[in-house]
């Protein structure tokens, strides 16, 4: 929220079209990352247009700066809301990836 790189639209139906910067700050996902944060498994790609690859790598950066377990996979194809991504060749590895993850942690059979 409140960045360069932000999705206008979800800041607006979030947080209303004229939130406080202090507002804006709050709500940055980025800046609520806690050590307590759950594990997090991120999944993006360079060609969302409406969400720019920034958000995950600041989000990642603050996982690592607080130690918390994650993953960040980017990949070069596929447009914003990939699903599963299965017609998309590479990007459709992620959801093989996350359950690799997942096992690793524990939180699945491996």
């Amino acid at each position: 929220m409140g960045s360069s790189f932000t999705h206008r639209g979800s800041e607006v139906n979030l947080l209303g079209e004229n939130a406080s910067k202090e507002t804006l700050q709050a709500f940055a996902s980025e800046r609520n990352v806690r050590a307590d944060t759950p594990p997090t498994f991120l999944m993006h790609t360079l060609e969302d247009k409406p969400v720019p690859v920034e958000n995950s790598l600041v989000f990642y950066q603050a996982m690592v700066a607080k130690q918390v377990p994650g993953e960040l996979h980017v990949y070069q194809k596929g447009p914003h809301g990939v699903g599963l991504a299965r017609s998309i060749p590479g990007t459709s590895d992620w959801p093989v990836a996350c359950q690799r993850w997942l096992a690793q942690l524990g939180m699945t059979p491996s």
